[in-house]
């Protein structure tokens, strides 16, 4: 087998697993309004711990979470692969410390993958356009309908004035504290009907 029919086979077989992957991941929304209830308050509690460990472990965090037009959080999104990989989690739209909107990111990797993760996400829309066009989207994607500039700390300790003025600041939590070499470009992120 020569290199060109060994790389589209591994690639269209990496399309299928991703594409399998995102349709396992997708459902079509709870059972009864309990099961709604029930879903809702377990994303608003993982929310408010993955807040909370944020605004403990990174100086500044907190001040841009108060100046934030809206934070979305998905306090857990599990990834893991071989070879192909993918990413799913639900999450939050919080605005004014409120919760209003529940949102699911899926996401497909290619490349040197393996083994898998879970990791908390927290997106902040600094500006009002941004939080705006987050809003009013029918899904949105990172990268293509914004770059999310991921949060730099400085040798201070706290996050960089750079990062600070971004229209739109992330932030990827393992348990092992903030990671720095993360890419959120490419992520899905669309509505769930809570």
């Amino acid at each position: 087998m020569n290199r060109r029919q060994f790389v589209t086979r591994v690639t269209a077989s990496g399309l299928v697993v991703a594409t399998a992957f995102a349709a396992g991941c997708t459902t079509t929304g709870p059972d009864s309004p309990s099961d709604a209830a029930a879903k809702r308050q377990e994303i608003d509690a993982g929310v408010d711990g993955a807040l909370n460990r944020l605004y403990g472990s990174v100086d500044g965090s907190r001040e841009l979470g108060n100046k934030a037009q809206g934070i979305l959080v998905f306090p857990r999104v599990l990834s893991g692969g071989l070879v192909v990989g993918g990413a799913y989690g639900d999450g939050a739209l919080r605005a004014k410390g409120a919760t209003v909107g529940y949102y699911r990111t899926i996401a497909a990797s290619f490349g040197l993958t393996a083994g898998g993760q879970s990791k908390a996400v927290i997106i902040m829309f600094m500006t009002p356009e941004a939080y705006n066009k987050f809003v009013q989207s029918s899904g949105w994607t990172v990268g293509a309908d914004a770059s999310v500039a991921l949060a730099k700390i400085g040798a201070n300790g706290k996050i960089d004035t750079v990062t600070g003025q971004q229209p739109v600041i992330g932030f990827v939590q393992t348990n092992a504290g903030l990671m720095f070499d993360a890419s959120l470009d490419g992520s899905k992120i669309s509505k769930l009907s809570l």
